[in-house]
């Protein structure tokens, strides 16, 4: 039974499914900005976000309350802290969003609250399921008497990442026309990534959801290569 709810009838699991698509969907667009019709595909970023968030919510297992709960938590602190950002550079610095990304509220484009969604939660399930890989092969009774530092490891380390994630986009999406800053980039902006992110990953680490998908490990690698490819290339 458990195998009939977790294959497809091509006998593929949800995980493999939704990272072939997410796989799909990246290389048409960046083939696309590369190679063709550059701001037509810029366009469909929007929806790319939606459709990768949909595959996030047809993997995760045991989609509780909690796990709805941090779901709103990421999409409304994403948008809060956008808002405050570009109303007032008291937060990331001095910038403003370009027309591609779709609707806004308040000049802030609501995907943005997907965007933020997406990156914390790809973090933070890398960073849980990294560290359970690595505990397995230490003495249990080292593990358990450390528990901080199993919480500490997936917050700082997962706020790390999503950092790092964002120095790797900032130039393409500058360049994609997403937003844009008045000057350089600012190191700000990044200790500001840093600090919002550890507050979500607070969130992500002790709401009481399961933390183990194998697809938002592999959408965190193909998206980093995405902005990689494009930053080489475009």
């Amino acid at each position: 039974m458990q195998q009939t709810e977790n294959k497809s009838l091509l006998g593929l699991s949800k995980n493999q499914i939704a990272t072939a698509v997410a796989v799909l969907f990246h290389t048409i667009g960046l083939l696309g900005i590369l190679y063709f019709d550059k701001d037509f595909f810029i366009k469909t970023t929007p929806l790319n976000l939606l459709l990768m968030f949909a595959l996030i919510i047809y993997t995760q297992k045991d989609k509780n309350f909690h796990f709805w709960i941090f779901v709103l938590v990421a999409f409304t602190t994403g948008i809060v802290v956008e808002l405050v950002g570009t109303h007032t550079g008291l937060l990331f610095g001095n910038y403003k969003y370009g027309v591609v990304l779709g609707p806004t509220i308040k000049n802030v484009p609501w995907v943005i609250g997907i965007n933020w969604f997406v990156v914390i939660y790809c973090c933070g399930i890398s960073m849980k399921m990294l560290l359970k890989k690595i505990t397995t092969s230490i003495d249990a009774d080292v593990t358990t008497q450390r528990p901080i530092l199993k919480t500490l490891s997936v917050i700082i380390d997962g706020a790390t990442v999503a950092v790092v994630f964002d120095w790797l986009m900032e130039p393409v999406a500058i360049q994609l026309g997403y937003w844009k800053w008045a000057g350089d980039i600012p190191v700000f902006n990044y200790a500001c990534w840093f600090l919002v992110s550890i507050v979500l990953l607070l969130f992500f680490h002790f709401l009481k959801f399961d933390k183990e998908n194998k697809f938002a490990v592999d959408l965190l690698l193909i998206q980093a290569m995405f902005f990689l490819l494009l930053r080489t290339f475009l």
